[in-house]
């Protein structure tokens, strides 16, 4: 087992705002410092999803160019991961012309069309009901655009079935190698957390492929743990979770990531620098 292990912090996400944790950046500013604090906090890689002043996501790519060279002037080295889904109503083809165009190091690449909804999880109660479109030609062309491009694709797997959907596509041989994964969890109309599940999706995986793993909310905590256990990756962040273990509001995605640096030391293992993050992920 690689005694490294890659922590990324989820900056934003498309939903978490201000109301619910004041840290969550907003304004090109608050990116970078963010990303600065995360650095410094053990991480090698951020991922974002780029926001207007005032908090509407946004794939406007002024905006998510100047977001992502002000964490790259801020926090130097640091690996940047741009989000392809970028946010409610965004087109596939404006999904995919941001990455193109911006060319960060690392993109998400969604494996599945699913439910994408928030729901209450104590009284069952739909709070926000969508459909994440994400079909094989999409899988298949944004794979591509990404390896044209030289953009390292970090494939999201809200279950099984979008880890098979991959190897699917894959067959065609456009994926460079490794292949890096990443397992998400706790997604109200993905899969909740289970270990089960994990060591099976982890089985799974093809030959030399890494993986991370991030969970909402309660999720995410014990999803890090069983992943830096089993020889993965860790991601946290106001994306996934606004609080750390003892249930306080996080004071930003870098408290979350010196959380991960206790697990992983508590593991015999340490923080890969950024440099270390992209020989382990074929980042070229």
């Amino acid at each position: 087992m690689n005694t490294k292990v890659i922590i990324a912090a989820a900056l934003t996400g498309a939903a978490t705002v201000k109301e619910q944790n004041p840290a969550v950046p907003y304004t090109i500013e608050e990116f970078a410092d963010e990303a600065a604090r995360c650095l410094e906090a053990g991480a090698a890689m951020v991922h974002v999803h780029a926001r207007t002043d005032e908090g509407v996501p946004t794939a406007d790519i002024g905006r998510i160019q100047a977001i992502h060279d002000a964490i790259r002037e801020k926090a130097p080295g640091i690996i940047v991961n741009l989000s392809s889904a970028v946010g409610a109503g965004a087109s596939r083809e404006d999904r995919i012309a941001q990455i193109v165009a911006v060319k960060p190091e690392m993109a998400s690449l969604n494996t599945n069309t699913m439910n994408f909804s928030f729901i209450d999880r104590k009284s069952g109660m739909i709070l926000y009901d969508g459909v994440f479109e994400n079909t094989f030609t999409m899988l298949q062309d944004f794979g591509k655009a990404m390896e044209e491009n030289r953009v390292k694709p970090e494939i999201e797997c809200y279950d099984i079935g979008g880890l098979d959907n991959t190897l699917l596509i894959a067959r065609q041989g456009f994926f460079s190698t490794p292949m890096n994964f990443n397992f998400v969890w706790g997604v109200a109309g993905g899969q909740r957390f289970r270990p089960d599940v994990f060591i099976a999706m982890v089985n799974a995986l093809p030959t030399g492929a890494n993986f991370t793993t991030c969970g909402v909310g309660l999720d995410q905590f014990p999803a890090n743990i069983m992943s830096c256990l089993m020889g993965g990756h860790m991601r946290v962040g106001l994306e996934d979770n606004i609080r750390v273990p003892n249930g306080d509001l996080a004071r930003g995605s870098w408290e979350q990531v010196e959380w991960a640096v206790r697990i992983a030391a508590c593991q015999g293992r340490t923080p890969a620098s950024p440099e270390e993050a992209r020989q382990i992920m074929g980042i070229r």
